[in-house]
């Protein structure tokens, strides 16, 4: 088993990725005029301390793996100067030894991950921070009455799932699926507990149902997971699916649930 790693290499190692994104930037790509001629690749650290609002001694200290402790406000605006994309940004606080920071912000929906839930031949459905349905294709609107068929007006799943007796109809075993939806929710929103909208949700569930209520007071936790689900469809009849559930890397606050045909 290896040693785990010091304080000291793990600064050399945040200097390092610094200076890697420093030297990959030109002045055109930070709206700095090219001036004198340089005798090293991007941007000069004085340049990137100027685009953050540090010291340029700090810069240069932070490069040289020497101990310095910084802000996360001034983590933010090193990453945003060196155009640092979400998934370095996070790596960027790991190394400094902070939280990941928080991105309030409501994900944008990537077009092509929209599309890709229409692509999709089985029932699919696009889902937000408080499991707001964005997006669904015509296989899930025929299967999950009660929520996503156009007779229905609540969008939300965790809404139709308690208030919704058309969906509690259709979910085979709604009492157990009903409890594991909620341990699954309370991790998936962990994040954003305290966001309006999720409390907002929450607490109008409690007052709306008693099976949320006491789901919610158990204080069970679970990961999201696949696996077989049974639907008692009204014109269909028992229905079975083994349900995938993504979240995709390019919007992260967002779940892609697909249902294929159970073998």
């Amino acid at each position: 088993m290896s040693e785990p790693s010091t304080p000291s290499s793990r600064e050399a190692e945040l200097g390092a990725f610094l200076r890697a994104h420093r030297e990959r930037l030109t002045p055109a790509d930070v709206g700095l005029p090219p001036g004198r001629r340089r005798r090293t690749p991007g941007l000069r650290r004085e340049e990137v301390a100027q685009l953050a609002g540090l010291s340029a001694t700090w810069v240069t200290w932070l490069e040289q793996g020497r101990p310095v402790s910084m802000s996360a406000r001034a983590l933010t605006s090193l990453a945003l100067a060196l155009r640092l994309s979400r998934a370095e940004h996070a790596y960027l606080f790991a190394l400094a030894g902070r939280p990941a920071p928080r991105d309030d912000a409501e994900p944008a929906v990537p077009p092509a991950l929209l599309a890709s839930v229409h692509a999709i031949a089985g029932p699919a459905y696009l889902l937000d921070r408080q499991w707001n349905a964005l997006a669904w294709n015509a296989a899930a609107a025929n299967l999950f009455v009660g929520w996503l068929d156009p007779a229905s007006t609540e969008r939300n799943l965790m809404r139709a799932m308690f208030l919704s007796p058309a969906l509690q109809a259709l979910v085979e075993d709604w009492p157990h699926r009903a409890a594991r939806l909620v341990a699954e929710f309370r991790v998936h929103s962990l994040r954003h507990a305290e966001d309006p909208p999720t409390r907002a949700l929450v607490e109008g569930l409690r007052a709306e149902s008693a099976a949320f209520r006491t789901a919610w007071a158990s204080q069970d936790v679970e990961e999201r997971q696949g696996g077989r689900r049974g639907f008692h469809h009204p014109t269909r009849g028992l229905l079975a699916f083994e349900q995938l559930t993504m979240v995709p890397p390019a919007a992260p606050g967002l779940m892609l649930g697909m249902l294929l045909p159970a073998a």
